[in-house]
């Protein structure tokens, strides 16, 4: 048998594979299609939850598509085209209810969001009544928050810099061992412990400045284990470099390790931030809450928007208290988004492709 005869052999194998495929848009029908089944399933069914009709719809999408795929493609492309679809049901499951949140939130809280809300307190307005605002929440939210970054940052910082550059033997693992220990503890416990120590055995009163210390306490092992994770990823080579030239370790720490990861480090607290914004246990137990402007966090009770947020929530048939409430939350999410966005901004402006 010949050269070319073996080839000529062997083409329709090679077409075989790569003969059969669905088009392009398959699967977006086969998405529509089942939808629509799964919508009139759960209409026929009578289940008053469209959330069981997506689940359907998904589940019939999974389904519809593997059969689909390996009765024209094959029982391989088909398993292919089953994992890829898992993926895509799995991120629309994660992304729904925060759109749903977001767009419900915006729907309710933009009601009440005007200047007067953003400028007054609560200082002489009943809490079943109209008017009120926010202001004093808001300036508790960014004293507490400030005081909190002011400081976890930097211990944060110089702990991932001994953990990276430093840390050796027993005291490096006792350290990491804490920190992995620290990520996971409630809000509540740590509001308990400052409660204990700062309020209770020292005598310090109420005031924004306690639940800061216990906002610190949480937001200590995220900056720790972010910062650490963005000094890994410097090359040793900069290092190694650094020491060539006879510059001394901590001036190559803090010249050329720092400098590289700074992106990735501001980004880390910026989440971290964001992760102790919304707190409310560590506040309601500390800060006590007030319906006043308080500007001096280290005297006398103060409000945050998440306390603000239970505190006219938790008022029983209050129309108005509701409507406050969902303000307020919109405020506190904007504000988390606009950490987040600026995080973003910064990881892109200190990005390698960003020229610095």
């Amino acid at each position: 048998m010949t050269a070319t005869a073996v080839v000529e052999d062997a083409r329709p194998i090679g077409r075989s594979l790569t003969a059969n495929r669905l088009p392009k848009w398959a699967p977006a029908v086969v998405a529509v299609g089942s939808i629509a089944l799964g919508c009139g399933i759960g209409a026929a069914a009578d289940l008053a939850s469209h959330l069981q009709w997506g689940l359907i719809s998904g589940a019939l999408f999974l389904l519809i598509g593997y059969g689909v795929s390996a009765g024209i493609e094959g029982r391989r492309q088909a398993k292919d085209r089953l994992a890829t679809s898992v993926v895509w049901v799995a991120f629309i499951l994660a992304v729904v209810p925060l759109v749903a949140l977001t767009v419900y939130t915006v729907q309710q809280g933009i009601k009440v969001i005007n200047a007067n809300f953003l400028t007054h307190s609560m200082k002489g307005i009943l809490q079943s009544g109209p008017g009120g605002g926010i202001y004093h929440a808001l300036i508790g939210t960014l004293e507490q928050v400030a005081l909190a970054t002011a400081m976890a940052a930097p211990i944060g910082l110089l702990t991932a810099v001994y953990l990276v550059e430093y840390g050796r033997g027993k005291l490096a693992k006792a350290v990491t061992f804490f920190v992995d220990v620290m990520t996971g503890i409630p809000s509540i416990v740590a509001g308990l412990f400052v409660l204990s120590l700062w309020n209770l055995a020292l005598g310090f009163g109420y005031s924004g400045f306690s639940g800061s210390l216990a906002l610190a306490i949480l937001m200590m092992p995220v900056v720790v284990r972010s910062t650490e994770e963005m000094l890994k990823l410097v090359p040793n080579e900069l290092r190694e470099a650094s020491y060539a030239l006879g510059v001394p370790k901590w001036k190559t720490i803090l010249r050329i390790v720092l400098p590289t990861a700074i992106g990735g480090i501001a980004t880390g607290v910026m989440l971290a931030v964001a992760r102790i914004t919304g707190e409310t246990a560590p506040v309601m137990m500390l800060v006590f809450g007030a319906d006043y402007i308080n500007n001096n966090p280290f005297d006398g009770p103060q409000q945050s928007l998440p306390m603000y947020i239970w505190t006219q929530y938790s008022q029983v048939n209050n129309d108005f208290g509701y409507a406050r409430a969902w303000g307020a939350a919109l405020v506190l999410i904007a504000f988390v988004m606009g950490l987040n966005l600026i995080a973003r901004g910064i990881a892109r402006w200190r990005s390698p492709k960003g020229g610095h």
